[in-house]
Order: structure tokens, then sequence, then C-alpha cells
């Protein structure tokens, strides 16, 4: 039987311990010659937030993407496609500096329907904005012109984006919101989507 060769934490869970460059791409052990992602331990919900909007605005996708996935993990049911919508057009950044044109244009179509479900601007986010940049990416990938698509800012109102725990507030909790260990709806009991990871980009584009 072969040997499994697959690196793993300290609990035996597999992870994947190459270095992955800007764009998440595994790379050979030991590769120090180009920019590589850097790993991220965010201690609350705000600081993930911040943190993923400052990755953003450097290009560096895939880490705002998995920085903004604590956000997504800590929402209330009602914000939970919106947060999603936002991670999906990261992810789209991601599969554009890959050259996935394909993958691109499926992630901008699903972020957009996602979006579509709040209002023009949403705990601090420009919804619409956002909403309309992917429709217009999704049409300039259908005509071939992927060339011209360049993801604008992190879709943040002049307040800044904020998170909350609370799907009736109207202003950001006082208290900061520790980084949770499983995402809320799993914690509530509700069932686990299909993948773990769904807005993960795969590792290749095969």
């Amino acid at each position: 039987m072969a040997s499994d060769a697959r690196d793993r934490r300290g609990d035996g869970r597999p992870e994947q311990a190459r270095p992955r460059d800007r764009t998440g791409r595994p790379l050979a052990y030991g590769t120090t010659d180009v920019p590589l992602t850097e790993e991220h331990e965010p201690d609350t919900v705000e600081q993930a937030l911040a943190l993923g909007a400052q990755l953003w605005d450097q290009q560096r996708f895939f880490e705002a993407h998995e920085c903004l996935e604590h956000v997504w993990h800590a929402s209330p049911e009602d914000d939970r496609d919106l947060w999603q919508g936002v991670i999906q057009v990261a992810v789209a950044g991601v599969h554009l500096q890959r050259g996935n044109q394909v993958g691109a244009a499926a992630l901008f179509q699903r972020a957009g329907e996602r979006l579509s479900r709040y209002p023009d601007q949403h705990r601090g986010i420009e919804v619409e904005r956002a909403r309309g940049f992917c429709l217009a990416a999704v049409a300039m990938l259908a005509d071939g012109e992927a060339e011209r698509i360049e993801l604008p800012a992190f879709p943040a109102g002049a307040q800044g984006a904020w998170f909350t725990p609370d799907p009736e507030a109207l202003e950001p909790p006082e208290q900061p919101t520790p980084v949770p260990d499983e995402p809320v709806w799993l914690a509530a009991g509700q069932p686990r989507s299909p993948r773990t990871r769904p807005n993960d980009p795969p590792e290749t584009d095969s």
C-alpha cells in the first residue's frame, strides 16, 4: 500500500505546507525567488475584515479571500450571502491572475447573484457598485476582453465596511467579535455545504 505523504497538521489533519505564490498556487518546497503568500491569523473578525480589505487593495486576492472567510464564517445567516459574494469577487480576481477566464466568469456571475439579494449599501459595503462591476466583468469575459478587467478597490463605502453578529444591528458592535472555530451555521446545526471551503480557487486550472 502506498504511504500517505501529504502534509499534515499537528493533530493529523491534512494541511498544505508547501509555499504558495501570491495567487495561491503551491510551489516546490524551499522556493524563495518569487513573492509568496503570507499566513495571516487575525484574532477578531474586525481585524480579518480590515486586513482582507488591505490585501484586496494590494491585489493580493488569494490572501484577501482567506482573511474575509473569517467574516463570512462569523456572519449571521441574513448576512451570509453578502460576505460570500464579496469573497467570490476576490476569488474571481485570483482566477484572472491565473489566466483562468472560465473560472473568473463563473465566480463573477455567482457573486453578482448573491449580492443582488441586498440593498445598494449594506454593512458598509457598496453592494450595487460591486454587483455592477460583476455584471460588467462577465460581459467583458464573454466578449473576449479579459485584459480590460481591473478589479476596483475593496467595495467599502466612505465610512468603511463593518461586521455585526446581530442581523438586526444598525451599527457595529461595541466589542470586537472573536474569530470563530467553525462557521456559525455549522455550530447552529445547519447543513454543511458540499465543499468545506466553497470559495477556494483550485490548485490547478485543469
